[in-house]
């Protein structure tokens, strides 16, 4: 048995999670959303003006299974893959077109058989780097280096009934907006000025989008 500690951000108390809500169009699909990291989500829990309450839970996660996004068979093109799949993305080019098909065809993964997802949160800043990525601003090597730079954190998405079956909440605290939501915007202020330094140089030796759909052709 292995029992892991998660933590949940939001404006409201949330004693009981329940399956089949939340909005369909987030990072991984509708589900409930977490994170390992305390800190995470308490800067998750705030705006400007707002305190929010961080929900504290424990999952068994024996007999559930688990896409872990990080291990190394899966690369940054697999997540951006599972993005423009969830997320709705505003497509101006058939060059970005191409680029899409050319991601779904090679680094879909089916996720239907998952109790839960671990990996990237695709914040506002994050998730202008992939539309960066898929305008060919940027390229792969860049695009790493920013959701390195930019210290994203990571989520636990927590995806089928069986999963929510398995969550335990066991408390939930108060989180004081004028001491977090100064951490979450230098975090994404630091974001942006890594996505900034990165994107002001054309990588001439890395690998843009465009290369890899010719190379298929």
């Amino acid at each position: 048995m292995s029992k892991i500690v998660l933590y949940h951000g939001s404006d409201k108390i949330v004693s009981a999670p329940q399956y089949g809500y939340g909005k369909p169009f987030n990072d991984y699909g509708q589900g409930f959303y977490c994170t390992k990291h305390i800190d995470l989500a308490k800067e998750w829990a705030v705006e400007a003006e707002r305190d929010g309450f961080v929900n504290v839970y424990e999952i068994d996660d024996k007999g559930l299974k688990i896409l872990n996004l990080n291990d190394e068979k899966y690369s940054i093109l697999h997540w951006i893959t599972l993005l423009i799949e969830h997320r709705t993305f505003s497509i101006n080019s058939p060059l970005a077109r191409d680029g899409i098909g050319f991601l779904q065809r090679n680094y879909h993964i089916d996720i239907d058989e998952y109790d839960a997802i671990i990996g990237y949160r695709a914040d506002d800043s994050y998730f202008s780097f992939a539309r960066a990525f898929l305008a060919n601003t940027i390229s792969i090597e860049q695009l790493e280096e920013a959701m390195h730079l930019g210290e994203l954190g990571q989520q636990f998405f927590i995806k089928s009934e069986k999963a929510f079956s398995k969550l335990k909440f066991i408390e939930a605290k108060q989180v004081d907006c004028a001491e977090y939501y100064p951490k979450k915007s230098a975090r994404d202020s630091k974001a942006r000025e890594s996505y900034s330094t990165i994107a002001d140089a054309m990588d001439k030796k890395g690998t843009y989008l465009i290369d890899l759909v010719r190379k298929e052709q």
